[in-house]
Parts: C-alpha cells; sequence; structure tokens
C-alpha cells in the first residue's frame, strides 16, 4: 500500500474531501470498467478529475485499493435498493415478481456495473474476499426472497424446494447475462437483449419465468 502524506492545500482553497472523493470514484469507475484493472492508469484517472494522483493516493491509498473503494460503491447501489424495496403488503407472487423487477432494472441501468463484476470474477474476486465492507454487506435481498419464499410456501402457492441463495442466482443470471452478453449474442442471432422495444417483454418474461418455476405442480414422492 502506497503511503502518501497529505498534500498542502493551494491558494488557501479548502476542498471537499466528500465532493473530491466521489468524482474519483465516478471516473474511476468508467477508467476501470473501460479499461479494466489491468489497463486502468491512475495517472488517466487523475487527468479527468480536478485533482492529482497524488490525491488520489493520499485518499484510496493506490490503485489496488482504489479498484476495492469502487466495487464497494458498485455494490452498495444495488444493496440500498434491495433495503428500500417494499413487499411487505404484497401476495408472494406479487412480490417476488417485484424483487424480479428490481434487478432487471438495475442491471440495466448500470452496465458499469456488469463489467466491473465480471473482470473482477476474472481476477478470481480477490479484491472482494479481501474487502471487510463487501463482508458485511451481504444481500438485503436473500433476507427478502427468504420472507417471500416462507409465505409462498406456507401458502401453497410455492411448491419448489429451493432456498433464497439459488433463487437469487436464478434471477440474476437473467439480468446479468442480458447486459453483459448483449454484444456477442446480437452478433450470433442478430437480436439485442436490450432493445428498448423488447425491454417491457423481457421483463414480464423474467418474471413469468421465476413464478412457473415456483408455482410448477410436483410430483408426489
Amino acid at each position: 500500500m502506497t503511503s502518501v502524506e497529505e498534500p498542502a492545500r493551494t491558494n488557501g482553497r479548502i476542498r471537499d474531501a466528500a465532493r473530491t472523493q466521489a468524482e474519483i470514484l465516478d471516473v474511476a469507475t468508467q477508467e476501470f470498467a473501460r479499461a479494466g484493472y489491468d489497463g486502468a492508469r491512475v495517472d488517466e484517472i487523475a487527468a479527468r478529475t480536478r485533482t492529482t494522483k497524488r490525491m488520489i493516493y493520499y485518499y484510496f491509498g493506490g490503485k489496488e485499493q482504489l479498484f476495492t473503494a469502487v466495487l464497494e460503491r458498485a455494490y452498495s447501489v444495488i444493496r440500498e435498493a434491495e433495503q428500500q424495496l417494499d413487499v411487505e403488503h404484497l401476495d408472494p407472487v406479487a412480490a417476488i415478481r417485484r424483487l424480479a423487477e428490481l434487478t432487471f432494472d438495475h442491471h440495466e441501468q448500470h452496465p458499469d456495473f456488469i463489467r466491473l463484476v465480471s473482470i473482477e470474477n476474472i481476477h478470481g474476486a480477490e479484491h472482494i474476499a479481501a474487502s471487510e465492507k463487501l463482508g458485511r454487506i451481504g444481500s438485503p435481498a436473500l433476507d427478502v426472497i427468504r420472507r417471500i419464499l416462507e409465505s409462498g410456501q406456507e401458502s401453497g402457492l410455492f411448491t419448489a424446494d429451493v432456498d433464497a441463495v439459488d433463487l437469487h442466482a436464478m434471477i440474476s443470471s437473467y439480468c446479468f447475462f442480458r447486459v453483459s452478453n448483449r454484444h456477442t449474442f446480437g452478433a450470433l442471432f442478430g437480436r439485442d437483449l436490450v432493445d428498448p422495444a423488447r425491454r417491457e417483454y423481457y421483463r414480464t418474461m423474467l418474471g413469468d419465468m421465476v413464478i412457473a418455476y415456483l408455482t410448477a405442480p410436483r410430483a408426489e414422492d
């Protein structure tokens, strides 16, 4: 980890630390998503912000720590959205559809998140594994899914023997693939998975697939 003392303030101006760090993270998110971890350069990030490489090192410690901070913020956005999700007043079928739609909307609106996660997987999730913050964040969606599954199973609406983690993976995989594989899928099959004209079709299809799986008749053992 690079140790850098706080740079001297020039022209009598006191920087807004929170604003400066947010700006650095904004630009770093774009640069890491564009160039990957290995290709991204702190010099380039500094050149595109109202700060210096020295200041970036002061706030974040180095490139590795900066990338970890970018991941932490990216994951916190979806986790905050999950925490704000209110489905307690909905029946289990409507509730699970709403949760699926939340993931669908988030992944579509945050393509940089998809690229960052793909990059982190290339690196074996080493930054996530080393982040205490990400270890504490967990997924509020899992708690929501557990409650919905319990309600649906108790009422007899849900017949699938599935846990919250696997259902979360099922929903996320569809939403992730739709954005991450847009270009290769389009080149191979001539169909744009994020075509605005087909957005509601795909959004509804996701909910229909999840609900069909959860409510399908099961053969008796």
